[in-house]
């Protein structure tokens, strides 16, 4: 069975889905089987709640400040499980939960989960990767048309009622690509993070 809770740098993640609607150009996945602890993060079927908490239970989050849902999958695809695990966490552990995300949730869902996540999630990393939609476009390429409107749109929506929310890039884009998304993410009112490629 995949790593359900791996680390990696000092951090704690939950690894609850292969689901992604997006097929990122420089996807970890498409290059290793596993993130830093993890033997494998590919699961044979999508963990459920109760294998999801049993983990938690099993991991010793001593010394960890947050809980971080990040994997081989978008998160939010698992949007029921990742809440209701994310709800016990906090409760359970005290932890701070972070989402890194693609920021496409509202899309793959039909409706708006930006409440939902502001019930538990106390920060939000969105995947910006671009600073056009062409760019994006290509680079990330989402199953939908609309995909790099949304994530900006969700993006500002989650500032409203999210305490923390950041946009990345990977730092393998021309200077000129960083500073237009530094750009983008400002008009947003969001900070840019440049995360280092590997």
């Amino acid at each position: 069975m995949a790593d359900i809770l791996y680390t990696y740098k000092n951090q704690v993640y939950a690894n609850i889905t292969n689901l992604c609607d997006c097929r990122c150009r420089f996807c970890i996945r498409s290059h290793e089987d596993g993130v830093g602890d993890a033997e494998t993060l590919w699961h044979k079927a999508d963990p459920t709640l109760v294998e999801i908490i049993a983990a938690m239970d099993a991991f010793d989050f001593t010394g960890y400040t947050e809980l971080v849902y990040c994997g081989y999958g978008e998160p939010t695809c698992a949007l029921d499980n990742m809440i209701a695990s994310a709800k016990y966490a906090k409760e359970k552990y005290g932890v701070a939960i972070r989402v890194n995300t693609n920021g496409l949730g509202n899309l793959y869902h039909e409706r708006d989960i930006v409440p939902v996540l502001a019930e538990v999630v106390d920060s939000v990393s969105i995947s910006l990767n671009a600073p056009t939609k062409e760019a994006y476009m290509d680079v990330t390429r989402p199953k939908f048309e609309n995909a790099f409107e949304a994530m900006l749109d969700f993006a500002v929506e989650c500032k409203g009622v999210i305490p923390h929310v950041r946009m990345t890039i990977v730092d393998v884009l021309p200077e000129e690509d960083i500073q237009a998304s530094r750009e983008l993410a400002e008009s947003l009112g969001v900070e840019l993070k440049i995360r280092k490629f590997a």
